[in-house]
């Protein structure tokens, strides 16, 4: 069965989707781009504030979604800026200082939604 999640914390979606999609012990998040949770619109910054800003939006949905970090199996990176993705990977490295780091894709792109520099996309499982 398959249940449809959304958080009233974090930004919400500006096109139609599920923000979480859980079936079983899975959860899969779409990919998230760094929207201001207030303003609801792209925040203004370099590759590495619009990465921790799409963490700190998915820290807010956590509780909603009913995942943890160390629930986090895979992420999916997406970013128009590959030659800056060191900056990327600072932020990354950040966010599992004390938790194992999942298994991660990164992808080169030519163009993200709302001319966003960075995606994220997160696969959590739960037994």
């Amino acid at each position: 069965m398959r249940e449809l999640i959304t958080s009233a914390k974090g930004p919400q979606p500006k096109f139609l989707y599920t923000p979480c999609v859980k079936s079983g012990g899975f959860g899969i998040v779409s990919g998230m781009v760094a929207l201001d949770p207030a303003a609801g619109r792209l925040i203004d910054g370099d590759v590495a504030a619009q990465t921790q800003r799409i963490f700190d939006n998915l820290y807010l949905a956590l509780a909603d979604y009913g995942f943890t970090m160390q629930e986090l199996c895979l992420a999916r990176i997406y970013t128009t800026c590959m030659d800056q993705f060191a900056s990327i990977n600072r932020v990354w490295e950040l966010q599992f200082a004390d938790v194992a780091p999942p298994a991660r894709t990164s992808v080169g792109v030519s163009a993200l939604p709302l001319g966003a520099q960075v995606e994220i996309e997160f696969m959590f499982h739960r037994i």
